[in-house]
């Protein structure tokens, strides 16, 4: 009996010296990161970044937060030409899987993410949904996803299109719906271009077609503006409004619906709105450390799907303020449109396949 007690001691005394080892280590960090005074992410411009996530941190942490948001293709290109002058300005990428798998991956841009995290709640396998923290390359080390969430197949505005008009693929094909319906540039990398994708692979090159072509459906580069002509029903059907922009329409009264699937097009999953990457050699590294960890901590996450409207893979995150409809059902198998594999060889075959078809039919 005094050896069970003897060991429960030990074993109590072993974890809080490991605890206060990781606080120690963290304060010393963070101290280090107030006299850096920033950190640089650079990401998607999603209003939750500015409104919820940095203001949080700063008041937080006492660490400003640089925002560099734009297209990825645009602030990699700078980025990219800065490193090869020798300088390093940005310590955290949050983007999505075509820019991180072949860019930031495939070009050595990033140091892995695994090292620098050091919070217990972020690092403990029972907080995580799949088990432990996903790091999704190759290496299991680089890129770390934090979202699974059930993609919005389209958005329509109901005070112009009926949800019942829209069972299946076919139906978008309506003539009524000709000139109609909006989609973001499928020639640009992102949201317009995966979507081509994933027409001519399940639907096939015809479909394909005959919705960007004979529908002809509008193109815009400029996400807000397609969400405001959705919102003012000039386009009451967008194929790639995001729901981060369409929410405060929502919120004031503006009658726009998700649309998952339909008969012929099963639910898919995603990894959006970013994967977490961190810089190679950045120039705030403990401020970089800090903002990785409380990115992925529970406080960070669910304060993003709040504003994104958009599942974790954290367990402690409250989701019941979510779109039931998005969040991914225990036991149903999902394509993921987020799987390495696919990013870097599936969908970008056929993303190419499908632009080149496009062109050739007109489309510019």
């Amino acid at each position: 009996m005094l050896k069970a007690i003897l060991f429960v001691l030990f074993w109590i005394s072993a974890a809080s010296a490991q605890q206060k080892g990781w606080e120690k280590e963290w304060n010393e960090i963070l101290a280090a990161a107030k006299k850096e005074g920033k950190v640089v992410v650079a990401g998607s411009p999603d209003p939750v970044m500015r409104t919820d996530i940095i203001p949080r941190f700063t008041s937080r942490f006492g660490i400003q937060v640089e925002f560099l948001g734009g297209r990825a293709s645009q602030y990699l290109a700078k980025y990219k030409t800065e490193r090869a002058a020798g300088i390093y300005a940005v310590d955290i990428f949050l983007t999505g899987p075509d820019s991180t798998a072949p860019v930031l991956y495939g070009e050595k841009l990033i140091d892995p993410v695994r090292p620098p995290l050091i919070l217990p709640e972020v690092l403990e396998g029972a907080k995580w949904k799949v088990g432990k923290p996903w790091f999704i390359d190759p290496e299991e080390k680089f890129v770390l996803r934090t979202f699974r969430s059930v993609n919005d197949l389209l958005f329509v505005n109901t005070d112009y299109v009926k949800l019942e008009e829209f069972r299946s693929s076919k139906d978008l094909l309506n003539p009524k719906w000709r000139g109609k319906i909006s989609a973001e540039d499928p020639f640009v990398s992102g949201s317009g271009a995966n979507s081509v994708a994933g027409f001519l692979v399940q639907l096939g090159e015809e479909f394909l077609k005959k919705l960007y072509i004979d529908q002809k459906t509008v193109i815009s580069r400029e996400r807000r503006q397609f969400t405001d002509w959705l919102a003012r029903g000039t386009y009451p059907i967008c194929l790639n409004c995001r729901q981060d922009d369409v929410r405060p329409l929502q919120k004031e009264g503006f009658k726009l619906t998700e649309l998952y699937e339909m008969s012929d097009i099963p639910a898919h999953v995603n990894g959006s709105p970013w994967l977490l990457t961190v810089a190679n050699k950045p120039p705030h590294p403990n401020a970089a450390r800090i903002f990785a960890n409380w990115i992925a901590s529970k406080e960070g996450l669910e304060l993003y799907s709040r504003g994104y409207g958009t599942a974790t893979l954290r367990t402690d995150v409250d989701e019941s303020f979510l779109d039931q409809k998005s969040v991914p059902r225990t036991g149903v198998k999902y394509f993921d449109d987020t799987d390495w594999h696919w990013v870097v060889t599936g969908r970008r075959e056929a993303r190419e396949k499908a632009q080149q078809l496009l062109k050739e039919q007109g489309l510019k």
